[in-house]
C-alpha cells in the first residue's frame, strides 16, 4: 500500500516539475525579450532573470524528487518508503501554487509588452515636436544658383510654435522666400502654421502674383472655425530673368531691402490672414540688382 502511495507521490512531483518547467520557459522568454530590446533596462533584466532562475530551480528540485521517489517505490524498505512519502506534501502544495506561477509568468510577459509599447509611445511623443518644428523651420535651406541664403531661427515658446519660413523654387527663374507667424503657441498654432506653409507653396506655384496667393490662402484658412487665430506673413519672389523682386505682406512687420543707394522698408500690403475671408491684398515690384540684400 505504501509503495502505491509513494508512486502516487512521484507522479505528483513529476506534475509539479512539468508545471515549473513551463513557467520557467515563459519567464525565459521575457528575459530574451528584454535582452533584444535596444534600450535594455538592467534592473528589469535582473528581476526577470531572478524569477526565471527561481522557477528553473523548482523544476530541477521536483525533477530530482520524482527520480528519487520513483526509485524508492521499488525498494522494499518501509522506513525509506515512509520518509520519501512525506515529501509528497510539498509537491501537493507546489501543484496548488504552480498554477499561479504560470499565470504570473504570463502577466510578466504581458507587462513587458505594455511597458515596451509605452516606452515607444513616449519616445515618439518626444521626437514628434522636433520633427514637426524641423518641417516648419528647417535648419538647412536649399541652395539656389545666384543666391546666397542665410537663416537664424529661435522659437518664441517651446518646440511647438507657430513660426515658419520657407525658401523654394516656384518657376525656372523664380525663387520665393516666405516668413510667417501664427498667433498663439502650442499644437494648434503649429498645425495652422504647417497648413499655411504648404498651402502657400501650392498657391505660389499656381499664381505668379504673391498677393493672389495670399488671397487664396486667406480664403481657405478663414473658412474654418478657428476664429481666435490669425497669421502675419510675407512673401518675396525673386525673378532672375526679369531682374525684379515682387513682394506681398499680410500684416507682417516691415522687412528691408538693402541696396547700394540705401535701405528700403517693405511694408504691409494687406491685413492679417484669417481675419476676413474676403480680404484683398496687393503686391509691389522692385528692380533688383546684383548684391542686393533682403532681410525678413
Amino acid at each position: 500500500m505504501i509503495t502505491y502511495v509513494l508512486a502516487a507521490a512521484a507522479f505528483l512531483t513529476l506534475l509539479a516539475s512539468l508545471v515549473y518547467i513551463r513557467s520557467a520557459r515563459l519567464r525565459f522568454r521575457v528575459v530574451r525579450l528584454i535582452d533584444a530590446d535596444v534600450n535594455r533596462d538592467v534592473e528589469a533584466h535582473s528581476l526577470a532573470f531572478s524569477a526565471y532562475r527561481k522557477e528553473a530551480h523548482s523544476a530541477i528540485v521536483y525533477g530530482l524528487l520524482t527520480t528519487v521517489m520513483g526509485s524508492a517505490a521499488v525498494i522494499d524498505n518501509p522506513d525509506v518508503i515512509v520518509g520519501f512519502a512525506v515529501l509528497a506534501a510539498p509537491a501537493i502544495a507546489s501543484l496548488w501554487w504552480a498554477r499561479l506561477s504560470v499565470r504570473e509568468a504570463r502577466m510578466a510577459r504581458n507587462r513587458w509588452d505594455i511597458e515596451r509599447r509605452a516606452g515607444e509611445a513616449l519616445e515618439q511623443e518626444q521626437l514628434a515636436p522636433k520633427a514637426w518644428a524641423a518641417r516648419l523651420a528647417p535648419e538647412e535651406v536649399p541652395d539656389f544658383s545666384g543666391f546666397e541664403i542665410g537663416r537664424v531661427y529661435q522659437a518664441g515658446s517651446g518646440l511647438m510654435a507657430g513660426d515658419f519660413f520657407d525658401v523654394h523654387r516656384v518657376g525656372p527663374t523664380r525663387v520665393a522666400a516666405v516668413i510667417g507667424d501664427v498667433a498663439g503657441h502650442g499644437i494648434e498654432s503649429s498645425i495652422t502654421a504647417f497648413q499655411a506653409k504648404y498651402l502657400l507653396r501650392v498657391f505660389l506655384r499656381q499664381f505668379r502674383d504673391p498677393a493672389q496667393a495670399f488671397e487664396e490662402l486667406n480664403e481657405q484658412l478663414a473658412a474654418g472655425d478657428r476664429h481666435e487665430e490669425f497669421i502675419s506673413a510675407a512673401v518675396v519672389v525673386f525673378d532672375t530673368e526679369a531682374g525684379t523682386l515682387r513682394y506681398a505682406s499680410a500684416g507682417h512687420p516691415p522687412f528691408f531691402l538693402f541696396q547700394e543707394d540705401g535701405v528700403l522698408p517693405l511694408r504691409s500690403t494687406g491685413p492679417l490672414l484669417m481675419l476676413d475671408p474676403k480680404a484683398s491684398y496687393f503686391s509691389r515690384e522692385i528692380p533688383m540688382e546684383s548684391g542686393d540684400l533682403v532681410v525678413m
